[in-house]
């Protein structure tokens, strides 16, 4: 410490200033100038002393300690009736303190899911957990370059619908598989046996050969409405098993299209990822709403987020116990023709005056559409009030229509429109196996499609040699 009294200078280790021995004082000389150092030491010498005073011991300060173990006894006291914890620590007189909450964890009932009683997130997730389960599937794709089938591996995910093993899933989780293993929530593993799906709208039944699971509990999609809070249970990436996302139902009535196929979705916040395709999406009453089905990563080379889809569960329960009952849709509108899309291009080849419809390509011998009457080379462009402007249009629309209901086709056919009333018949059951949606057809693919590889073969047959 530096002190300045009467003109004295001098240095001190003491707070108050005082020296215990000996003081040391530089007197200013004449003028404010410093005296030598000579008359420094004379005056050092002659001046008075001081006593010197015997030094005593310094006793520790002890209080920080004292205020710790104090602030310690209270902490344990405190936890034994619930209150929290605090740490101290105490800085030249000063206290930092780091409190830390002694709450029990809180306690998840599981409830039964009756559709009156809402629950909290973390209710919903403890009563659904044990309904789903994670689908890992292998299969074949094509061969490699020396001929040898290209082993392919995929996981998705799935929900219990009975007791003794049905289980619902996407299409595409497990199309074309070779084995499709379940696991629950409490490890067990089964092998699954598919019993079949429609891709049109993308769901599928498996069976695994166990009793006494915890199967969900359906609700209606039809009361869902736009803001309402959902929840997705899943399997994303493959790894994240048994993961729950959140958010809200941004539409319920979102027409979306899905390579090529059309779709009635329930758009969503909730985080939707590869891997969680075919698990259930809930409501706050723990039912199960939809099946969720898709996600747009990007569009039009930009990244989105918040975009998950889910399949309304009104919109295929129906289908989901007829396959398996039947093993396959039975009730399935069918038309019973090959369809595309009419383009601009295939107008002005062909001279017709629209260049928008459904073109049909071949009719079946029998079928629906050639007991009404259609033909070669007709464009639908309406089916009752729905408006058809391609292959995507008529694919959706046939999705109101079962098997024997009646429509009425507007057909452009020969430079004129005309009618033809059509009961909508059954899929064969043979073709279930097969791709019996129609596919699109393109300039790329044999030009014009089934067999006609130059487009002036069906020309010729409304036209004759007319080219």
């Amino acid at each position: 410490m530096y002190n300045d009294e009467q003109n004295l200078y001098h240095y001190t280790y003491r707070k108050d200033g005082s020296e215990p021995g000996a003081r040391c004082d530089v007197q200013q000389g004449p003028a404010g100038t410093r005296p030598t150092v000579d008359e420094q030491l004379h005056s050092y010498q002659s001046g008075p002393q001081q006593p010197v005073q015997e030094m005593k011991p310094v006793k520790k300060n002890r209080i920080g300690l004292k205020i710790t173990a104090l602030a310690l006894c209270c902490a344990l006291v405190g936890g034994a009736v619930g209150g929290g914890t605090v740490w101290a620590v105490s800085r030249g007189g000063s206290e930092t303190s780091v409190n830390v909450s002694s709450r029990p964890a809180t306690q998840v009932s599981i409830k039964t899911v009756d559709g009156k009683t809402e629950m909290t997130d973390a209710e919903v997730y403890a009563a659904n957990v044990n309904s789903v389960v994670s689908i890992n599937v292998t299969g074949t794709s094509g061969t490699n370059f020396f001929g040898q089938p290209v082993q392919t591996a995929s996981a998705g995910s799935g929900f219990v619908l009975t007791r003794d093993g049905y289980i619902v899933t996407n299409y595409h989780v497990v199309k074309n598989a070779d084995t499709v293993k379940v696991t629950m929530y409490n490890g067990d593993e089964y092998e699954a046996k598919y019993i079949g799906g429609d891709e049109d709208y993308d769901i599928a039944v498996i069976k695994v050969e166990a009793a006494d699971l915890q199967p969900v509990t359906l609700g209606s999609s039809d009361q869902l409405n736009v803001g309402d809070h959902v929840l997705a249970i899943g399997n994303p990436l493959g790894e994240l098993t048994f993961s729950m996302s959140e958010g809200i139902a941004s539409s319920v009535n979102r027409a979306i299209n899905v390579d090529g196929t059309p779709f009635n979705m329930i758009q969503v916040t909730a985080s939707i990822n590869p891997g969680n395709s075919g698990g259930p999406l809930l409501n706050s009453y723990g039912e199960v709403v939809g099946i969720v089905s898709a996600k747009y990563s990007s569009y039009s080379n930009e990244s989105v987020e918040g975009l998950g889809f889910a399949i309304p569960i009104n919109d295929v329960i129906a289908m989901i116990q007829d396959i398996m009952t039947n093993g396959y849709v039975s009730n399935k509108a069918y038309l019973g023709a090959t369809i595309g899309t009419m383009t601009q291009s295939m107008a002005q080849q062909y001279r017709y005056d629209i260049s928008e419809g459904a073109f049909v390509y071949s009719v079946e011998e029998n079928g629906p559409a050639a007991q009404a009457g259609l033909q070669l080379g007709d464009v639908i462009t309406k089916i009752d009030d729905t408006k058809i402007t391609s292959l995507e249009d008529l694919t959706a629309a046939k999705k109101s229509y079962s098997t024997g209901d009646t429509s009425t086709l507007t057909v452009y056919r020969g430079g004129q429109t005309t009618t033809v009333e059509l009961t909508w018949g059954a899929v064969p059951a043979d073709q279930q196996a097969e791709d019996e949606t129609q596919q699109e057809q393109t300039q790329n693919n044999s030009q014009y499609g089934n067999g006609y590889t130059n487009p002036y073969d069906i020309f010729d047959y409304f036209f004759g040699n007319r080219r």
